[in-house]
C-alpha cells in the first residue's frame, strides 16, 4: 500500500471522509438504481436483484408489479406466473418461492405493511442485512451501509476494511462515518463501482479520487484508455445524460429511467431486425 501503509485510525477516518466529499462533488445524484413507488416494491426489487443486475431487475419490475402491485396480491399468485415474469433475473424458481412466501409473511404477520426495522426484515424470506439495510435507507429514511458486492471491493480497495465477511465490513465502515451519512456513502461507493472502479480493469487513469485510493494502479492507469472504460452516464457517448443528471440532481433518477427504457427499445428493434433479417 506504499504511502499508506502508517495510516493511523485517525488518518483513515480523515481520508474516508474526505473520499465521501469527493464522490459527493463527483456524484451530486447518486440515488437508489432500483426504480420503486412504495416499500414493498423496493423489498421485491431488491429481493429480486441478488446475482444480476439493477437495470435487468427495472426491466421486469413494471410488470410485475401491474399484475401483483401488494402483497396481499403476491401472495395470491400463482408461483408459475410469477416466475414467468422474473425468469431474466436468474435463480428465478427460488426468487419466486421467497417472494411468495415473503409476501405471505406480510399479510399474516404485519398486515400486509412493510416493516421498519431490521430485526424484522431479515426474518423475511429472502432477505437478509443488505437488503433490509436498502429497504430502511430508502424507503424509511433510516440510514444504513449497503455491503453489495461493489461496496465490498471499494471498501477493500480505498483500505476501509480488510474484511470479506458483510457484517464485519458494515461495521468497519460505520465507524468511520457519521451515521446520518451512512445511506449517500453505500449510493456513492456503488455508483463510483459501476462507472469507474469496475472489478477486473478499473479505470485509474480518469478516476478523480485516485490521489486518495491505495489501490491505484490496479487497473489502467493511462488516461485516454482508461475513459474508455467508464460507464453509464459518464462514458463517452452519454455527455447530454450526464449533463441533464448534473444539472437537475432531483430528476436523475427519472432521467436514468428513460435512458435505460430507450437502451431496452434500441435493443428489442435490434434483436426484431437480426430475426427477420431486414438489416441485411
Amino acid at each position: 500500500m506504499g504511502k499508506w501503509d502508517q495510516e493511523t485510525a485517525l488518518g483513515l477516518k480523515r481520508r474516508a471522509r474526505k473520499i465521501n466529499r469527493e464522490l459527493a462533488e463527483l456524484y451530486p445524484y447518486a440515488h437508489a438504481e432500483l426504480d420503486f413507488r412504495n416499500p414493498f416494491e423496493l423489498l421485491v426489487a431488491t429481493v429480486l436483484s441478488a446475482q444480476t443486475t439493477d437495470v435487468r431487475v427495472n426491466a421486469i419490475t413494471p410488470a410485475l408489479f401491474a399484475r401483483f402491485p401488494t402483497p396481499l396480491a403476491m401472495a395470491q399468485a400463482p408461483i408459475m406466473e410469477v416466475e414467468e415474469l422474473i425468469r431474466t433475473t436468474g435463480f428465478f424458481r427460488a426468487k419466486a418461492a421467497n417472494l411468495l412466501a415473503l409476501a405471505n409473511r406480510l399479510v399474516d404477520e404485519y398486515d400486509g405493511v412493510v416493516p421498519g426495522s431490521v430485526e424484522a426484515l431479515v426474518t423475511l424470506p429472502g432477505v437478509g442485512r443488505k437488503t433490509a439495510n436498502v429497504v430502511l435507507g430508502n424507503a424509511f429514511g433510516v440510514p444504513g451501509i449497503t455491503v453489495d458486492t461493489h461496496f465490498i471491493r471499494l471498501a477493500r480497495r480505498f483500505g476501509w476494511t480488510d474484511s470479506m465477511d458483510p457484517v464485519r465490513i458494515e461495521s468497519d465502515v460505520a465507524a468511520l462515518f457519521e451515521r446520518r451519512d451512512w445511506t449517500m456513502v453505500s449510493h456513492r461507493v456503488v455508483f463510483h463501482g459501476r462507472r469507474i472502479c469496475h472489478a477486473k480493469k478499473p479505470a485509474c487513469g480518469a478516476c478523480p479520487i485516485a490521489h486518495l485510493c491505495p489501490a491505484y494502479g490496479d487497473g489502467e492507469v493511462d488516461p485516454v484508455k482508461a475513459a474508455k472504460l467508464l460507464k453509464y452516464e459518464l462514458a463517452p457517448g452519454q455527455e447530454e445524460l450526464l449533463a441533464k443528471m448534473l444539472a437537475d440532481s432531483a430528476q436523475a433518477a427519472q432521467y436514468r429511467q428513460e435512458s435505460q427504457a430507450e437502451d431496452r427499445r434500441d435493443a428489442a428493434e435490434t434483436g426484431r431486425t437480426l430475426r427477420t433479417g431486414t438489416g441485411k
